[in-house]
């Protein structure tokens, strides 16, 4: 990415923020920036092209979809961690894989969708070789979830508790098989043209009037996080990712979630549970420039819950990260014959 384009940031930091659920979408985000439409689109291939965009399409709800999901903590013995994540970055409900710098040294996330045993899933990497401990670490309580890099430095936000929970309307979701189709569709990558929204509607039967209608009730409804930007981390500069892991007093997880969730440099909030050699209760991820910057922004945060028993948890290696593919559905079973 041209770091002296400060007009790519600033529409970098629009669409993830907001994006208008219209014909011309592109039309209103140029007039945003005084600039032509084709100017814009031009802009945003060039973001593709080079990676710092990763996706522009609804981000849904996996819980609110039906689907089990769980973060997973292995212990890989060191020589066997390359074969381990490679075997399980093949199963299609693993979006995200990491190597940690922990004992811990292998994090990932697993969904598989309604009907499946999310535990049945995780047993079949049991027969990889070098796998010395595995601790299902699901949610228990969500806060916060919701990534937003802030591409432009000057426009950086103060580390303390500013935003305000996203209000939702709780209502009992079980996708129809029409949804299921509809989900199917605007989950995948927008292509950077005019009327972005038709090839959606044509598929589906449906007016773009309609696409935008259910769109905004799956919204107002938690079924959508939201419609926005995914960005590349890494080559959007933020290299230093780090998982903050906290032991917080039963009494304080909500207190301390909530407050931890309102900081706009934490993307994601959860309560997570404990094993007798993993005590850390409460998890938030912050994305920095560098491992000095999210020392210092963790410090801040500290200070401002006031919890001592902490660790930062950097990312070190990415071994995949991607999106689930919701009601695309795949069996999934280990090569058969396993060498490492």
């Amino acid at each position: 990415m041209n770091s002296n384009d400060n007009l790519d940031k600033e529409i970098l930091n629009e669409i993830q923020w907001t994006f208008p659920l219209v014909r011309e979408p592109f039309t209103d985000i140029a007039k945003k920036f005084s600039i032509s439409t084709e100017e814009l689109k031009e802009r945003l291939v060039k973001l593709k092209h080079s990676g710092v965009l990763r996706q522009l399409s609804a981000i849904f709800d996996t819980r609110k979809l039906g689907y089990s999901s769980s973060l997973v903590a292995m212990q890989i013995e060191p020589d066997k961690l390359e074969y381990v994540a490679q075997q399980v970055n093949r199963h299609p409900g693993v979006s995200h894989n990491y190597e940690r710098e922990h004992e811990f040294n292998l994090w990932f996330t697993l969904a598989v969708p309604p009907g499946s045993n999310l535990e049945e899933e995780l047993e079949k990497f049991s027969k990889l070789q070098g796998i010395k401990k595995v601790r299902m670490l699901p949610t228990l309580k969500l806060f916060k979830i919701g990534v937003k890099l802030d591409m432009v430095d000057d426009k950086k936000h103060d580390v303390k508790p500013s935003e305000d929970k996203k209000k939702i309307t709780d209502v009992k979701f079980e996708p129809t098989e029409e949804d299921k189709e509809f989900i199917r569709q605007l989950q995948k990558d927008m292509q950077i043209v005019d009327r972005p929204f038709l090839t959606a509607a044509k598929n589906l039967g449906i007016t773009e009037e309609q696409v935008f209608e259910k769109l905004q009730y799956y919204e107002k409804i938690g079924v959508m996080r939201r419609f926005a930007a995914i960005l590349r981390h890494r080559e959007a500069g933020f290299t230093a990712n780090g998982m903050i892991v906290w032991k917080v007093p039963e009494e304080r997880i909500t207190e301390v979630g909530e407050k931890l969730g309102a900081f706009p440099q934490v993307s994601h909030c959860y309560q997570r549970p404990v094993y007798k050699d993993w005590p850390y209760n409460v998890f938030s991820m912050i994305h920095c420039k560098s491992l000095d910057e999210a020392s210092e922004m963790t410090t801040q945060i500290q200070k401002q819950i006031n919890v001592d028993e902490y660790k930062i948890l950097f990312s070190s290696r990415e071994f995949k990260k991607t999106r689930v593919e919701y009601f695309v559905e795949h069996e999934f079973e280990l090569e058969e014959k396993i060498s490492a």
